[in-house]
């Protein structure tokens, strides 16, 4: 056991340990004489790809992000742009106090080129401002494309003062990533956070010292269960994260009509004039169209096969489909967002009365229209 002096993993934070070959922290005896030290399931998730069962227990997890509104800190909060709704953190402004918060918005790379920045930035504040958080400042970036960043770290500067950096996200929104060019551009550290497409990547609080002789405080990744990322197989999970900026499918339906986006969700024109449906998902995920009169038996016959994905054995693990009824009025254009999956633009001002199907748990809502 390690005894003369507690060290950390520089990928996740935990506290390392040589004893207990399943439990968080693991390094081999060897392993300890290499640097940076990371435990065995960063060494795993870095180098092969390869996902743990191991994760933070939730009170665990509550006490780490509650010690936020005992510090003085500058608190940014990632967020993804494709699945917005489903990576905001519940009730924040509960665990950060009086300090001041910074929304940056990821992944901003996957809108289409012609998207207006200055009106993804309003729609940002007006949703932050719905959901009682509010924010000092709105910044768009593009971690992975290296998009923005030098506008994160101009807020960050104007915004800090003599506070530490807290950064808080929910899994795969980029978090890690974004950490990274942080930790290149500011600090002197040559280790890098574990990145990965899987949950709970980061188990504890990770310290990184910048020169001032203030820290970047990364936080775990929440878990949100609501989010179909959290629920799918691995295989299915790189379909559903798109990687490129996304193509819209462009669907003119008629009431009696039904879209279903392979076998992980459905969404029912039911009553409404003659409109276009625009659906905003990775271009891995095959949209079919139908009629609204058989798309229940098309599902029965076809999920898994011809509707897929996921597979069939992939969906006997999943939440049952449930229905959500949403009235769009008219003279709005809404979204029905799916968490996880993307959103459907629709209503063209027309109205439309609609029926979206989801695993049971993941979270579908209707908001203002994004694009």
């Amino acid at each position: 056991m390690i005894k003369e002096e507690t060290i950390y993993c520089t990928g996740c934070g935990v506290t390392l340990q040589n004893e207990a070959t399943g439990s968080l922290g693991y390094v081999p005896a060897e392993a300890m004489q290499k640097e940076p030290i990371i435990c065995q399931r960063c060494y795993r998730i870095k180098h092969y790809n390869e996902s743990s069962s191991i994760t933070l227990k939730q009170d665990d997890f509550l006490k780490l992000l509650g010690s936020i509104g005992q510090a003085k800190a500058l608190v940014v909060n990632i967020v993804d742009i494709f699945d917005f709704e489903g990576s905001m953190i519940s009730g924040l402004a509960r665990f950060v106090g009086n300090n001041p918060i910074v929304l940056v918005v990821n992944k901003i790379d996957l809108l289409p080129k012609v998207t207006n920045t200055n009106r993804i930035i309003n729609w940002v504040q007006r949703r932050a401002k719905e959901q009682g958080l509010k924010v000092v400042d709105v910044v768009l970036c593009s971690a992975k494309k290296n998009m923005g960043f030098d506008r994160v770290i101009a807020s960050l500067q104007e915004h800090r003062g003599d506070r530490d950096i807290y950064v808080v996200g929910a899994t795969n929104v980029g978090k890690s990533t974004l950490i990274n060019r942080l930790i290149a551009d500011f600090s002197d550290l040559e280790a890098e956070l574990t990145t990965s497409h899987y949950p709970g990547t980061t188990l504890d609080l990770v310290k990184i010292p910048l020169d001032d002789g203030k820290s970047i405080v990364d936080t775990p990744g929440i878990v949100y269960e609501h989010r179909l990322t959290e629920l799918v197989s691995k295989r299915d999970l790189n379909r559903l994260m798109p990687d490129k900026p996304l193509k819209p499918m462009v669907f003119q339906l008629n009431e009696g009509q039904t879209l279903f986006f392979g076998a992980l969700a459905r969404i029912d024109f039911i009553k409404g004039e003659h409109q276009s449906f625009t659906c905003y998902t990775s271009n891995a995920i095959q949209i079919h169209r139908t009629k609204l009169e058989r798309a229940d038996e098309l599902y029965a016959e076809h999920k898994g096969e011809m509707l897929a994905p996921p597979s069939k054995a992939d969906l006997e693990e999943l939440p049952k489909l449930v229905k959500h009824p949403f009235h769009i009025p008219k003279g709005k254009k809404m979204d029905v967002q799916i968490s996880g999956l993307g959103w459907i633009k629709a209503g063209s001002d027309l109205g439309a009365d609609l029926a979206v199907h989801a695993p049971k748990g993941v979270k579908v809502v209707l908001r203002e229209s994004l694009i």
